[in-house]
């Protein structure tokens, strides 16, 4: 690709005095080649001498100082060649991933089980957030904040990889894991505000209530997905809360009406995942429905190129002052 093809002009109404110097050097061959020129000998008597090549070339001098003032004006002009860049500034969302882990996520109806697949799928649902803020909340019969708000995402995946069931106390205190999520949401600017609220049991723990922390939410416009995972009825589970131990069937429920409630009060979604490929689809709607607000400003970095227009412009004018003072300096006009 011509490279002078991407050239723009900082101030391109400078090109202008380019139709003055045609205009000049046009006036100025009219004007020379009507004139007779003849080579001053000083050490012959006679001024009259045949035309040579120097008369002839002659009334072409001035076309260099003409030439001059052209570059001279394309120089001013700036020319310059844009090394365009994009910079994306977004208007991220704000998103609180809060999960349940207690002994119930080790229940053997999701591969390898509910607790890992849930990591899985967050973690891969947290790389595509490009723009967003990303922040973790992990509840059993307590609630934590494992990682604040941060758009640092490869953070973000490696602490959920790291969590276990067994690091709280296990029960479901759905509404605490909710109303630690709203605190961390409370004084975000962004303009939109939300919560992954993922459980697969009923709220039996912590001293706040789901619905008031579904208050919360609403008095500070955070809103809330809640994705309802596992089968209901019996589950294969480890026989002790670190996974340990032989499998044994255990009787399992979900509160999926005080979810639907959670969901709906916050304008958000309710989803019911059974199994892996339940749970990737989860998590790819709700990217869809949640995306940013990207803007691209385009901002240009400039490589300059009116330096060889300027050396040039004043190499033709040194060129024109010498060659009129010693090739060109014995001929006057006839």
């Amino acid at each position: 690709m011509n490279v002078w093809s991407s050239v723009e002009f900082m101030y391109p109404y400078v090109l202008l005095g380019l139709i003055l110097c045609i205009y000049g050097a046009w006036r100025s061959l009219i004007k020379r080649k009507n004139t007779n020129f003849l080579i001053v000998l000083p050490h012959a008597g006679n001024k009259t001498f045949p035309k040579t090549l120097r008369t002839k070339l002659y009334p072409y001098l001035p076309v260099l100082y003409w030439l001059a003032l052209a570059f001279m004006f394309i120089a001013l002009a700036r020319p310059r060649l844009p090394l365009q860049e994009e910079k994306v500034t977004s208007d991220g969302i704000d998103i609180m991933m809060v999960l349940d882990l207690s002994s119930s996520m080790l229940a053997k109806d999701f591969s390898p089980n509910r607790l890992e697949a849930c990591k899985l799928m967050a973690g891969e649902f947290v790389q595509k957030r490009y723009n967003d803020r990303i922040g973790v909340v992990i509840f059993g019969g307590e609630a934590y904040t494992l990682c604040p708000l941060t758009t640092d995402h490869q953070v973000v995946v490696d602490l959920i990889s790291q969590i276990n069931v067994g690091i709280l106390a296990d029960n479901t205190a759905i509404g605490m894991g909710l109303a630690t999520a709203v605190k961390r949401l409370k004084d975000s600017e962004s303009a939109s505000k939300v919560i992954i609220l993922l459980t697969d049991g009923e709220n039996n723990a912590g001293y706040i209530d789901p619905k008031t922390a579904t208050d919360l939410a609403v008095n500070y416009d955070v809103k809330i997905y809640t994705i309802a995972v596992g089968t209901t009825g019996v589950a294969m589970m480890p026989s002790n809360i670190f996974g340990h131990g032989r499998d044994v069937p255990t009787r399992v429920s979900i509160d999926t009406e005080l979810l639907t409630y959670i969901a709906e009060s916050t304008n958000g979604k309710f989803f019911r995942a059974q199994d892996n490929d339940g749970l990737q689809e989860i998590y790819n709607e709700i990217d869809r429905l949640e995306k940013s607000k990207i803007e691209q400003n385009v901002f240009k970095r400039y490589s300059e190129y009116f330096r060889p227009f300027l050396l040039t412009a004043l190499f033709l004018m040194f060129l024109s002052v010498l060659l009129q003072n010693t090739y060109f300096k014995n001929i006057q006009r006839n």
